[in-house]
């Protein structure tokens, strides 16, 4: 039988954190389902939309290889993807708290006996979105404006 795993995340800007959490994910199983936040979810989230649209996040990080499957998350039940796929497990990222605040009881209410795994970061002194987000924002008030 295929173990499958799921992970759920925005991945606005792919880096290698991204790819380090999708890496670890996979090993604990066959299949893994990668459930990209779509842009209103986000918004809901963040208070902001993503920089990259939900199109553009699923692209890449089916783009990068790792994972079997990549599908777009539900606007209105977060859960159903869940109820419906039925996976293994589920990994969620070291900072994640989006998704956790139900989780279990929600597994329960499905009768399901998916397993629930918090991976560790990688690097996140480096590789945290957040922490990207404003290198890129210095370096664009750094850039010479110009004068039209």
């Amino acid at each position: 039988m295929i173990k499958q795993v799921m992970v759920f995340g925005t991945f606005d800007t792919f880096h290698p954190g991204h790819e380090y959490f999708l890496k670890h994910a996979k090993k604990y199983g066959d299949f893994l389902i990668v459930v990209i936040a779509r842009d209103r979810t986000v918004k809901t989230v963040k208070g902001r939309l993503p920089k990259n649209n939900e199109i553009k996040r699923k692209k890449r990080v089916e783009e990068s290889g790792v994972p079997d499957k990549v599908i777009l998350g539900q606007l209105k039940n977060k859960f159903n993807l869940i109820k419906k796929l039925k996976p293994d497990v589920i990994c969620l990222g070291y900072d994640q708290k989006y998704l956790t605040d139900k989780l279990e009881s929600k597994l329960k209410e499905f009768h399901l006996k998916t397993k629930v795994i918090r991976l560790k970061s990688f690097k996140p002194h480096k590789y945290k979105s957040s922490l990207l987000k404003i290198s890129e924002l210095k370096a664009q008030s750094l850039k010479p404006k110009l004068k039209t």
